[in-house]
């Protein structure tokens, strides 16, 4: 079979999101299995809430397969395709990264055609503000992932031990806050999805020509091209917690180091997170957030079916209910989850626009107008290829 060929077997069975009555016919009774990081209380019960109310009104067994990494899901599907098994899979739909989104548009391992443009609730969604729901780590998303949620990346600190006015404005002016601070800051070690996109953002700031981070890595150049970010780790690594020594095994652990008063700054893909955290009683009522003002990553997390997938009905109407205003206003109010929405508020009517007037967004929530300019994602070689050299350089064990 040729790389990046759906099989025709397989192509054949997918469901017609345009004939949706035929859709919500073949899911009742079907079960889902949602492969999805459960590293987070809140999202955990999130999803729950979402099986729920799927069961209730479809018919759809939702299942949470709790990952730790989304590669996990994606490594099933590669086997089970290397093995022939081109329908009834064990994976049904995925919350997925650009990175292994990229690998298994590449490998043909998504649910073809462009399903997710054919949503009953794709109407919704604000494909003219948010150019990312499009183009996901600059790999255009042709209709194969369903937009979930937004990502900006914010720093939070606690404002009853940290001078806001001593606070950095860019990765140069952590490092120096790092030198006068020792031992209060650190990320989460990579491949770790939030430690990763620290790198992300540092090297988006330090390389000489940005434009670079949009095409695929170049061997050739590559240590040219990011010695700025490993020069910068370098003087980094021994002025962070533990001296470098250890790293947090992720947001939520860094969380708690902020919450027990070992880190002072921490930062999370998520600009409600800080207020969800402070909502939930994991944060203290003094964190707030700050970002950098010339700007940080952002973009868009995606659900997306396999192309073997057992339940493709039940898969399609579990993300169109994600995608839904009431499950989005649901996910964006920072007592639930605190994830902005993709959807156009301007496209609502005027019950579900009330939806998400009525959110209290909290006390360290940032407007949208102060979150500061958005930084595209590197092309997801990018961050494959620094995070094998980040683990050969410095890489511990936990």
């Amino acid at each position: 079979m040729a790389l990046g060929a759906v099989p025709a077997l397989a192509d054949a069975m997918n469901p017609d999101p345009r004939k949706w009555d035929e859709v919500l016919a073949g899911a009742r009774g079907e079960t889902v299995y949602f492969n999805a990081w459960g590293g987070s209380q809140n999202i955990n019960a999130y999803i729950d809430w979402a099986g729920g109310e799927l069961m209730q009104r479809y018919g759809v067994t939702l299942k949470h397969v709790k990952l730790e990494d989304t590669a996990t899901a994606v490594t099933t599907v590669v086997a089970e395709k290397a093995a022939g098994r081109d329908t009834a899979g064990t994976v049904d739909l995925i919350w997925i990264n650009g990175e292994n989104f990229a690998a298994m548009k590449r490998q043909g391992l998504i649910m073809a055609p462009g399903w997710a443009e054919e949503l009953p609730n794709w109407s919704y969604v604000d494909v003219e503000n948010k150019p990312t729901i499009r183009t996901d780590f600059t790999i255009p998303v042709d209709g194969l992932e369903s937009p979930w949620g937004m990502a900006k990346l914010v720093f939070f600190y606690d404002s009853a031990r940290t001078d806001a006015d001593a606070l950095p404005q860019d990765a140069d002016g952590l490092l120096e806050w790092a030198k006068a601070n020792p031992g209060r800051f650190s990320y989460p070690q990579p491949p770790d999805f939030i430690g990763s996109s620290f790198l992300k953002q540092v090297l988006a700031e330090k390389i000489a020509d940005r434009t670079l981070l949009q095409q695929p890595v170049d061997e050739a150049s590559f240590d040219a091209v990011t010695k700025p970010l490993f020069d910068y780790l370098d003087a980094l690594n021994p002025l962070m917690w533990r001296s470098g020594r250890a790293y947090p095994q992720n947001y939520p652990a860094m969380k708690q180091l902020l919450a027990d008063a070992e880190l002072d700054i921490i930062f999370a893909f998520n600009p409600a997170e800080a207020s969800s955290a402070v909502a939930n009683g994991e944060l203290p009522d003094t964190v707030r957030s700050f970002t950098f003002p010339g700007g940080t990553l952002a973009n868009t997390h995606f659900l997306t079916i396999p192309y073997n997938a057992a339940a493709k009905a039940g898969a399609l109407v579990a993300a169109n209910f994600l995608l839904s205003p009431e499950a989005q206003a649901r996910k964006q109010d920072p007592a639930i989850w605190g994830d902005p929405t993709v959807l156009a508020l301007g496209k609502l009517d005027a019950d579900d626009r009330a939806r998400f007037d009525a959110i209290d967004l909290g006390v360290a929530t940032l407007r949208p107008d102060e979150l500061g300019p958005a930084l595209d994602e590197p092309h997801p070689s990018w961050m494959e290829r620094i995070e094998t050299e980040w683990k050969r350089r410095y890489g511990v064990a936990n």
